[in-house]
C-alpha cells in the first residue's frame, strides 16, 4: 500500500541495436535518393517532407550533425509536429546530455534554448489547430 521504504526501480536501457550492413546500405540508397530529389524540388512542402525523411535516415545512420541540419531545414520550410520534430527534439536532448556529462555549459544552453524553440513550434502549431 505505502512505498515508503521500497527501493525505487531505475529504468534500464535498452541497448541500441547497429544496423545490419544491409540496413545500413538502405539508407545509405535512400539518402542518395531524396538528395537528388531535393535538388530538382520546388514546392516548400515537398521539400519539407523530403528533408524529413533525409533527417530520418541520417538520425538511423547515427549522423546525428546532419541529420539535426536535415531536420531544422524541414521545420524551416514548414512546421509540423510530426517524426522529423519527435527526432529532432529527441537528437537536440541527447547533445545537451551529452554537453552536460562534458561541463559544455555553452552548448547545455544552445541545446536547451533550441529545445525551447521547439516547445514554441508545438504551442504554436497546437493554438491554430495546424
Amino acid at each position: 500500500m505505502f512505498s515508503f521504504f521500497k527501493k525505487e526501480k531505475k529504468p534500464t536501457e535498452t541497448p541500441a541495436v547497429p544496423l545490419t550492413a544491409e540496413e545500413s546500405q538502405e539508407a545509405e540508397a535512400l539518402i542518395a535518393n531524396l538528395e537528388s530529389q531535393l535538388q530538382a524540388e520546388t514546392d516548400i512542402d515537398e521539400q519539407a517532407k523530403l528533408y524529413e525523411a533525409l533527417g530520418l535516415a541520417q538520425a538511423k545512420l547515427s549522423r546525428t550533425e546532419e541529420a539535426i541540419d536535415a531536420l531544422e531545414k524541414s521545420l524551416q520550410a514548414k512546421k509540423s509536429i510530426g517524426d522529423g520534430y519527435k527526432k529532432l527534439m529527441s537528437l537536440y536532448n541527447a547533445q545537451r546530455a551529452a554537453a552536460a556529462r562534458n561541463g559544455d555549459d555553452a552548448k547545455i544552453d544552445y541545446y536547451m534554448d533550441k529545445m525551447e524553440e521547439m516547445r514554441q513550434i508545438a504551442k504554436q502549431l497546437t493554438i491554430s489547430g495546424n
